[in-house]
């Protein structure tokens, strides 16, 4: 055997023992055998360097130092799942599913671990990237750090598609949590404070061989590709853990709701004795057909579900209400209560809500309340311990007037919220609609965070997102904490900003209930901002899923001749205010008036690039059919009551091609 073939050799030998060890839990070597034959490979291609291999197992001790995480955008995005409490709610969840998909539906029930969520690209079955969820659409490349994770295959097993994107989450056991506090307090250093922030917080560390001595797992949950020829959740699931994945082996495929919740009765008191944190279980459709059939909202994946333990909760005093004024002008009371534990963090805050809260719970300064984090990054107040509260106890007076510029508040009629009217006037608005201005969905502006923009706004170089244009380099530079390298960079975000694509631009500026989606389909509708700006209120509520609230939002933001000089002044420093000639290619209003429902699997083109053709030609995607359905593009298994429904109603079935044409 020559050196580049027993280098190989050793190379797969230790993938194999790796996989014994982390993944299956059943090592056929001691850990002594391990290491002599890591140091035998180790010392082969030292001598032998131009063997190199990137995923050797030589590498997985780490030892690159990355300085700047690179921003990677997802091939598929990473959605957020819907969250459930309630048996009610799972009941809801599955009647809305029947209405949508034919057939019998079986599901999957996988238990949720807390950690930070990982997408994993093999291309011919090799590590290719790690990206870390992010906001869903992009995500920091952290490949060096996973790669130091032994149960994450450098290499896939057996037979594997030429490309695939594998899902899971990166946990740290709690037994390796434990170990790793008691180790930083025998050289006095804090505790870590949970082992979920502990696992997110280490994919980000610089450098990799720290990562490596941290007992981190990755557990798989789902995969995604195109053309995979899987048909179900559970032979995902199976076919993972064929090509090398650790796979929770609780998961389990049932067959109605009735074993759901039998599933979630049972881990509800067995998680304790998991060596993994665990909040819930997530229940998805097992069909993968039916998965497409239900598709998405805006936010989350129609087929899925998350359905979340009863949250802990403690008792503590609250010591004073305080008030947040947010970019809307929205007021939010704050309870300010004496340091508690509480899921792994130290609660000092919890959010009211609004006046009708506080009153309908009575909640007072001094009182002993119950605090709980149910599926909520702040925790919230659930009650009052009454039987602690003080003779001297005051009802809480909801304050008049706005407490950052002491304009009177304003409550409309049929909203739970006061706000501060003074749009343009109050500290907290300004800076907060600068502060969504520049953030990653909107204008991702680079160079650019929170604190500089309370730093600018306070040395009064900017008032509103326009004057970002305006900003000059011997402006920046006397600032606190502005050095050369800060103020270059923010000069370049705000500049490579004015690339950002029209739809965004509209979310961008804060028009009160005109979030990602509705800014899109405003975009796609008008072309321009310009349009928008002249269109009536009728016009607005015509525009699909537009209704009277969010155009009553949008004629406001308009009438206001402050805005309408800001947008003046964003057109003038060339910020897109209309969709460019690139994005223009391709769209038509040939299909503009018709709904579309789409049923089965197409051969020429991808459910997704279906629905793209159809918006990108002027019409609408709809998810069931009724009266209103223009047309049923079907394929292969189309379902037979959604046929069934196509003719009874008298609605045109269409195959692939004829839509083709319709948009040729």
């Amino acid at each position: 055997m020559d050196i580049e073939e027993k280098i190989k050799a050793l190379r797969e030998e230790l993938h194999q023992h790796n996989h014994n060890y982390y993944v299956l839990d059943a090592p056929v070597i001691s850990d002594y055998e391990f290491d002599q034959k890591l140091k035998q490979l180790q010392e082969l291609e030292q001598q032998h360097p131009e063997f190199f291999d990137a995923n050797s197992p030589t590498l997985r001790v780490g030892g690159t130092v990355t300085k700047n995480f690179e921003t990677v955008v997802h091939e598929f995005r990473m959605h957020s799942l819907d969250n459930s409490y309630s048996e009610a709610d799972l009941l809801d969840w599955e009647n809305r599913i029947k209405k949508l998909v034919d057939g019998q539906v079986n599901y999957t029930c996988e238990l949720k671990y807390d950690g930070a969520s990982m997408s994993l690209t093999y291309v011919d079955g090799v590590l290719q990237k790690a990206v870390t969820r992010g906001d869903g659409f992009q995500g920091d490349n952290v490949t060096n750090n996973v790669k130091t994770i032994r149960s994450v295959p450098l290499y896939l097993k057996g037979k594997y598609p030429q490309k695939i994107h594998i899902r899971g989450e990166i946990i740290l056991p709690i037994a390796g949590f434990m170990k790793m506090n008691e180790e930083r307090v025998e050289i006095g250093e804090e505790p870590f404070a949970n082992p979920r922030n502990t696992a997110s917080g280490s994919l980000k560390l610089q450098d990799s061989a720290e990562v490596s001595k941290r007992p981190l797992d990755f557990l798989m949950y789902n995969l995604v590709g195109e053309r995979l020829s899987i048909n179900t959740q559970m032979e995902a699931l199976e076919k993972a853990r064929e090509w090398g994945f650790k796979v929770p082996k609780a998961c389990k495929l049932v067959q109605n709701m009735e074993e759901v919740l039998h599933f979630i009765h049972y881990w509800d008191t067995e998680r304790h004795h998991l060596p993994y944190e665990t909040d819930g279980v997530v229940i998805k459709v097992n069909n993968l057909q039916q998965q497409e059939e239900l598709g998405y909202t805006a936010k989350s994946p129609r087929w899925a579900i998350a359905y979340k333990f009863k949250s802990e909760q403690v008792a503590t005093v609250l010591h004073q209400i305080t008030y947040q004024v947010g970019r809307t002008g929205a007021i939010t009371p704050v309870a300010n209560l004496e340091p508690v534990p509480l899921a792994g963090t130290i609660v000092k805050r919890a959010s009211l809500h609004n006046a009708d809260q506080i009153e309908k719970l009575d909640i007072r300064e001094g009182d002993t309340v119950f605090v709980e984090k149910g599926g909520e990054i702040i925790p919230k107040i659930i009650a009052v311990d009454f039987s602690k509260r003080k003779s001297t106890s005051v009802p809480t007076t909801y304050i008049a007037h706005c407490p950052e510029c002491h304009t009177k508040l304003i409550r409309k009629e049929g909203e739970a919220q006061h706000y501060c009217p003074n749009f343009y006037g109050c500290p907290p608005q300004i800076t907060g609609r600068i502060q969504h201005f520049i953030s990653r969905k909107a204008m991702d502006i680079e160079g650019l965070g929170g604190e500089t923009v309370e730093l600018l706004y306070r040395d009064g170089l900017v008032q509103n997102y326009a004057d970002l244009y305006s900003l000059k380099m011997e402006q920046l530079l006397p600032l606190e904490r502005m050095a050369q390298k800060s103020a270059e960079n923010l000069i370049k975000g705000v500049e490579k900003s004015k690339e950002i694509p029209f739809e965004r631009v509209l979310f961008a500026l804060g028009i009160r209930f005109v979030g990602e989606t509705v800014a899109k389909k405003l975009a796609r509708h008008y072309k321009s901002m310009e349009a928008l700006k002249n269109a009536t209120a009728m016009e607005l509520i015509m525009v699909d899923e537009i209704g009277e609230k969010i155009a009553e939002s949008v004629l406001e933001f308009f009438s206001k001749e402050d805005n309408i000089e800001i947008l003046n002044r964003l057109k003038a420093y060339g910020v897109q205010l209309q969709i460019s000639e690139e994005e223009l290619e391709g769209q038509t209003n040939r299909l503009q008036g018709n709904t579309f429902v789409i049923s089965g699997v197409f051969e020429k083109v991808s459910r997704d690039d279906l629905k793209k053709l159809i918006e990108d030609n002027g019409g609408k995607v709809s998810g069931s059919i009724s009266a209103k359905t223009s047309y049923v593009v079907a394929g292969d298994s189309m379902g037979p009551s959604k046929k069934s429904k196509a003719v009874s109603l008298g609605i045109p079935i269409i195959l692939e091609d004829d839509f083709l044409k319709m948009i040729s």
